[in-house]
């Protein structure tokens, strides 16, 4: 009975919450991006191993090593910008509806630049949490990708003690995942520099990896959706 009705409340607040947003902006967290995709997806009869929720960390990825995603029947649902406000709200369409087995939810590097508000912590943990809990409430398996290494971000230069805050979001994570036996991917210990922003070699902007950050970043996400699976 407790299961049911955590379950009915995580949908009641994400209703409203799409609601709301809808309201303030048509498609705010632009849920119907993979619409198309989502409904070809739905009708198939091979289930899913998991998806990549996230922003454009997720997105790029795709992009710039697509076989990594099919030779492991991955499905990437990342969109550029997002907060992790926005992720929250394309559970439903883009994680829930398609019923994988686990989904990879990577988010929070856009609220520490703060893209939509100003940053609060708390809030970015308890929008994570809330992916985590619907996930669950669905019968989908979890695993938390950490935030990478970032010092600065170039279109909001002004924010400031950003790989500190990097790294405090990370720790908050690492405390829940713990805590509710979650599995993580530290990306973040394998990718920073000495001064904990990303290694130029694996990424030119200081957030985005390019495919040689990318590929230090698969076989730590292969092995934690494997274990994950496994359990």
């Amino acid at each position: 009975m407790k299961s049911i009705i955590q379950k009915a409340l995580l949908y009641s607040i994400l209703f409203f919450t799409t609601i709301t947003a809808s309201a303030q902006n048509k498609d705010w967290a632009n849920i119907n991006r993979y619409q198309a995709n989502n409904k070809e997806l739905m009708g198939s009869t091979k289930q899913i191993d998991a998806v990549f929720i996230g922003n454009s960390i997720t997105e790029n990825w795709v992009g710039l090593d697509r076989d990594f995603f099919i030779n492991n029947n991955y499905i990437g649902r990342g969109i550029s910008g997002q907060t992790s406000a926005q992720i929250l709200l394309r559970m439903r369409e883009d994680v829930i509806k398609l019923k994988p087995r686990l989904v990879v939810i990577n988010a929070g590097t856009n609220d520490i630049a703060e893209g939509a508000d100003t940053y609060n912590p708390e809030i970015t943990l308890g929008n994570i949490i809330s992916m985590v809990q619907l996930a669950q409430a669905n019968n989908i398996k979890v695993v938390l990708g950490l935030l990478l290494p970032t010092k600065q971000y170039r279109w909001s230069p002004d924010i400031p003690d950003v790989a500190n805050k990097v790294i405090d979001l990370n720790v908050r994570i690492i405390n829940y995942a713990d805590a509710n036996n979650i599995p993580y991917i530290d990306y973040h210990s394998a990718l920073k520099d000495k001064d904990n922003g990303l290694d130029i070699k694996y990424g030119d902007d200081g957030v985005h990896p390019k495919i040689k950050g990318y590929r230090i970043m698969e076989p730590l996400a292969k092995e934690a959706i494997e274990k994950a699976l496994q359990q």
